[in-house]
């Protein structure tokens, strides 16, 4: 019988328990005890054992993870559904999740929204099709229904970066409203009063709703009045564009503003390049911070000044939340709000206008 093994299995062809199974007469139940060590203790020979084994070996058997996975209940795997993986917060973000995942023995799926909210739900459902064990989601949805679903159904999710202000779910994210306030702060006691702010649409988005407010109550709590022209949104679909038009109406006003804030990475290199093209000094004639501090700022020149977040904290958080929330899926456990700090790294794209 075992002569035929090698015709009966064509090369190239992907083996199956079944294929094992039925070319040693045996029961499919059989062999998958057989490879996963319970041969002994269900009694089977070890000459059987001896023979599944050298067929799935010489084969090159491997099993189908996801079925394995149903059967067990977990398929260890994460979905990840973030904004845009192509800005660096968002992919340094992933890396590190993916190495904390590692440790649990979990593989991480990355999916984009790209900030559109019919595409983050159906990557919700595509991660759900693929039977992930939970998500960790920087959501871009202007409403809660489709996580109290999740929620309802005991679906362990983790939101971070963004929340839902009425939504009784686990979050990790950062104190927005702080970071911002104290960036623009900073500005203000450096003797800046004209200082326009770069935000994104769309504008439900937690945390650009807290950065700008962190940006308007700096204002009004040094008795500096607000004005809606220094109110710059750009559209996230044509940051590039967006932003370029705005500085160069911001330059062609009357209001000699003296330092722009942007309230992410990607809107302040883009600002950088436009000032550039525009023969504008940073810091000399304009200065110039962010929110989302990363690496590269330190190497342009000038180097910017940002707000910096802890990534690593904000991975091992959602990580650690989430596996709890995996292995405790059926029972009633209280939701984690975990915020974290934010602080300012000062460099050279900032400079003192006080006298």
């Amino acid at each position: 019988m075992e002569a035929n093994h090698s015709s009966r299995f064509k090369r190239g062809k992907k083996i199956t328990l079944a294929d094992i199974a039925e070319s040693l007469n045996v029961s499919k139940t059989l062999v998958s005890l057989v490879l996963n060590n319970k041969g002994d203790q269900n009694g089977i020979s070890k000459e059987t054992q001896r023979r599944v084994i050298e067929i799935a070996q010489r084969f090159d058997y491997k099993p189908n993870q996801l079925a394995r996975g149903l059967r067990l209940g977990k398929t260890n795997t994460v979905g990840f559904i973030v904004a845009d993986i192509s800005n660096i917060f968002y992919s340094k973000l992933a890396r590190m999740i993916e190495d904390e995942l590692n440790k649990f023995g979990y593989n991480l799926i990355i999916c984009s929204s790209d900030e559109k909210l019919d595409k983050e739900a159906k990557m919700i459902q595509f991660l759900r099709d693929k039977h992930v064990d939970g998500l960790i989601v920087s959501s871009t949805l202007n409403d809660s229904k489709i996580f109290n679903s999740l929620a309802e159904e005991h679906y362990p999710f983790v939101l971070i970066d963004r929340h839902f202000p009425n939504l009784q779910a686990n979050y990790v994210g950062v104190d927005n409203y702080s970071g911002s306030f104290q960036a623009v702060n900073k500005l203000i006691s450096l003797g800046h009063k004209k200082i326009a702010i770069l935000s994104i649409s769309p504008s439900h988005i937690s945390s650009v709703n807290e950065r700008n407010e962190g940006y308007f109550d700096a204002l009004k709590k040094a008795g500096i009045g607000t004005d809606n022209f220094l109110y710059c949104q750009i559209p996230f679909d044509n940051i590039k564009g967006g932003v370029d038009w705005a500085i160069k109406e911001l330059l062609r006003s009357d209001q000699e503003i003296s330092a722009i804030y942007t309230v992410n990475n990607n809107l302040a290199l883009h600002c950088l390049e436009t000032l550039r093209d525009l023969q504008i000094s940073v810091p000399d004639q304009i200065s110039l911070i962010s929110f989302d501090d990363i690496e590269f700022f330190n190497f342009v020149s000038p180097s910017i000044s940002a707000i910096s977040q802890p990534l690593d904290e904000i991975a091992n958080q959602a990580v650690r939340i989430l596996m709890k929330e995996i292995n405790h899926r059926d029972d009633d456990i209280s939701k984690e709000r975990v915020i974290l700090p934010a602080k300012l790294v000062l460099r050279e794209s900032v400079r003192s206008l006080a006298k």
